[in-house]
């Protein structure tokens, strides 16, 4: 596969986003075509609406469908695929099949990536792309990542990451595209709800998705529900959290989260924070 050709930038260069973005277009169009893995967030959506700026037809985004992706995030999907002309293809992957992945190890993130980038390499072959990218930035390499091992090793190329492009200006160099994600909360799979060592079973996966959509018609906009057994453990934006502590909006998540299917609910204090249950690591 080829490969993007990478610009070193030193962090305390001043590189303007302008900048950034001229060689992130003028890069991705040195390659005769490209695979964007496309979930749905302002990472990936980004990088697809580059590739396709880039690229044209020459470049297809294509988004994996498992259990550990949510309906609101297909809903969002849907939306972005609407309003922008980016060739697009479904697929499905399999790594619930996996008992490595089921096993929820730290390294989880490893099976479910490497089972995305399988089917996209076969993907590849069979329509003739000559690379494949996903929307790793560069303040992912600042958390723990198993997945990017696996990215590594499918030669998955990280356009975003070759130009130093960091979250923040991402989401500005969405907005001045008038992305619908620019401003979008972080998200990530289903199974970064479960501790790890707890068994990833399509049941749980669906139990918290009815948690979320709940809170999320609540009117609340960033959040997790961490699931611990039969208790939930909701985590609320540290913004939101006192219009969560109120006593009617507390019994309304109560009564919302048990009817999903919980038996047990509370709040965290600490509220919302990126990659939490990693503590445990």
């Amino acid at each position: 596969m080829s490969s993007v050709i990478q610009i070193r930038l030193d962090d305390s260069s001043a590189v303007s986003l302008e900048q950034k973005q001229s060689q992130l277009l003028s890069n991705l169009a040195k390659l005769p075509s490209l695979i964007v893995a496309l979930s749905g967030g302002a990472d990936s959506a980004y990088l697809a609406w580059a590739a396709h700026q880039s690229l044209g037809d020459r470049a297809l985004s294509v988004t994996a469908i498992s259990p550990s992706y949510s309906a609101y995030d297909r809903d969002q999907l849907t939306s972005l695929l609407q309003q922008f002309s980016i060739r697009h293809q479904l697929v499905e992957t399999h790594e619930m099949d996996n008992a490595s992945y089921r096993a929820n190890a730290g390294d989880r993130c490893y099976f479910c990536k490497d089972e995305l980038f399988r089917v996209l390499d076969q993907l590849a072959a069979e329509q003739n792309f000559s690379a494949i990218a996903y929307g790793v930035n560069a303040d992912d390499t600042l958390d723990f990542r198993p997945g990017h091992k696996a990215a590594a090793e499918h030669h998955v190329l990280a356009p975003l990451l070759d130009v130093r492009l960091r979250k923040s200006e991402i989401r500005e160099l969405s907005r001045r595209a008038n992305l619908p994600t620019w401003d979008r909360p972080a998200s990530a799979c289903l199974a970064s709800r479960l501790p790890y060592g707890t068994e990833v079973t399509p049941e749980r996966l669906a139990l918290i998705d009815r948690a979320e959509a709940a809170l999320r018609d609540l009117g609340f906009r960033q959040f997790r529900v961490r699931l611990h057994d039969k208790l939930a453990r909701v985590e609320i934006a540290p913004d939101e959290l006192p219009r969560a502590l109120t006593p009617e909006m507390a019994a309304a998540i109560n009564a919302r989260l048990k009817s999903a299917g919980f038996l047990y609910v509370s709040l965290d204090l600490e509220g919302y924070r990126q990659g939490s249950l990693n503590a445990a690591l």
